[in-house]
């Protein structure tokens, strides 16, 4: 019985089974990138079916991701690792990495930044924060999206904005209260705003913490994902 107790629980296996998908997913995304890659979406009949695909493979791979670093930080497994970061380039390469299922559905991305704007931030949390939100605009902007990033209130604000319908409002009333719970009917776990939520409030300096707010406007009157780190 005392061998047993010794056994590794649940959550390791669970971890363990995530971390499997992820690599096999990872790999599956590569080959569809490398397929889009070669062929001439106007020639290509299946490009955007394709295109919609890897965005669809790109969306669980970054949920088991979510899941795999929310586990290590619960486990105080995770590496935070905040270093210098430009920001300019930083979301210029999240852009590239979303280019074909943009292009494909016709999206035109702008991106705001001064190309001399560094701050100090982990990489990997926020990449993961912006990617999610970046897919949430793409699934719900018209043809529109802006990656920004400014200085506020001695903080970086990096805001997501489309041209779409925006948050409906019971979501701008609830606040952070819309980031916990499940959606049946919608489908929505909730799992990613849970997440940056978690990665934002990681990032501390001189007494505050980062945060993220929902809420609609921006340049063209659509949804906007705003993420603030002190």
């Amino acid at each position: 019985m005392d061998d047993l107790k010794q056994q590794p629980g649940m959550e390791f296996f669970l971890a363990s089974s995530v971390h499997d998908m992820k690599n096999s997913i990872s790999m599956l995304i590569g080959g569809l990138e490398k397929t889009l890659s070669q062929v001439d979406p106007v020639v290509f009949p299946a490009y955007a079916d394709m295109a919609h695909m890897m965005y669809e493979t790109k969306r669980i791979n970054s949920n088991l991701i979510q899941l795999l670093t929310l586990y290590k930080v619960g486990h105080d497994l995770y590496p935070f690792d905040p270093q210098s970061q430009a920001v300019g380039d930083f979301l210029r390469v999240i852009g590239e990495q979303n280019m074909p299922l943009l292009s494909s559905q016709g999206i035109r991305l702008e991106l705001c930044v001064d190309d001399d704007f560094y701050w100090e931030f982990d990489e990997d949390l926020v990449n993961g924060v912006i990617g999610n939100a970046l897919n949430n605009a793409i699934h719900y902007t018209r043809d529109r999206i802006r990656l920004v990033a400014n200085m506020v209130d001695d903080a970086l604000e990096m805001r997501i904005e489309d041209n779409g319908k925006g948050y409906p409002q019971h979501m701008l009333d609830a606040g952070a209260d819309a980031m916990r719970g499940v959606d049946f009917k919608g489908g929505s776990t909730g799992l990613g705003l849970y997440f940056s939520v978690v990665a934002a409030k990681m990032h501390r300096n001189r007494g505050r913490h980062g945060e993220i707010r929902l809420e609609n406007g921006g340049a063209w009157g659509g949804g906007c994902f705003v993420l603030r780190l002190p």
